[in-house]
């Protein structure tokens, strides 16, 4: 048995997991949906960029979770990659959905073509926070109405400092065994520079998986496969 730890990106909580969960407990897993500090249920709680590193370690540590298969989507990708090295020999695998790559000393806004300018202005002109996206933000990625009215319910304003506050690496992300899952719409290859910002290193696997930015929403069934394969344990029924 594995112990899933997940954890959704921006402006969600862990309720966006719902439709992936399950699947893995029928596998026999543990599964550990969080919600980070600020978003969610727990919409309030101050955080920056180290607050849902640490958020992510204590529950690892709180419930003395071994054999862990991290997974970090989109944001997340930021505090789960940093958490992964901290964690030591209770990582199994770590698995970037989609998700920022951290680097060492810089920030998520950063990795932004403009170096995060038009992030940190919106950040400004919303209370230190990123606000909560339309519906016609997650056009295109093959999410019914429906998703998408889920996700713009469910979803709240980010904290700012999360998004500023430089990442802090203990390892090198490329030493630990990952699986980073590339979502590509129908048709579509990834670029050269996809490619080069994803992590390197010979323990490391790249999946892709033909949807839009938001799979546990739009392909929970395909997901759950990947997490099962990355993590070793076996396939699971049709989505």
């Amino acid at each position: 048995m594995v112990n899933f730890v997940l954890v959704a990106g921006a402006r969600l909580g862990a309720w966006a997991w719902d439709d992936v969960a399950p699947r893995l407990r029928a596998a026999g897993h543990g599964v550990h949906p969080l919600t980070l500090s600020g978003l969610a249920e727990k919409r309030g709680t101050p955080a920056g960029q180290q607050t849902h590193v640490r958020d992510i370690v204590a529950e690892v540590e709180r419930l003395d979770l071994r054999e862990v298969v991290l997974v970090g989507h989109s944001y997340a990708g930021v505090p789960a990659g940093q958490a992964a090295g901290r964690i030591g020999e209770r990582l199994a695998r770590i698995v970037l959905v989609d998700a920022a790559v951290p680097v060492d000393g810089e920030s998520f806004a950063q990795g932004w073509p403009d170096g995060g300018r038009e992030l940190v202005g919106e950040l400004a002109a919303n209370g230190g926070h990123w606000p909560r996206a339309t519906a016609a933000h997650f056009a295109g990625h093959d999410l019914t109405d429906e998703q998408i009215a889920r996700i713009v319910a469910g979803s709240t304003p980010h904290p700012g400092a999360t998004l500023t506050e430089p990442a802090a690496l203990t390892r090198p992300l490329g030493e630990l065994p990952g699986t980073y899952v590339l979502c590509l719409p129908a048709g579509e290859e990834p670029s050269a520079q996809d490619l080069a910002e994803l992590p390197a290193g010979e323990h490391w696997r790249l999946v892709e998986l033909r949807t839009g930015h938001w799979p546990m929403f739009s392909r929970p069934g395909e997901l759950a496969r990947i997490l099962l394969d990355a993590a070793g344990a076996g396939e699971i029924g049709a989505s």
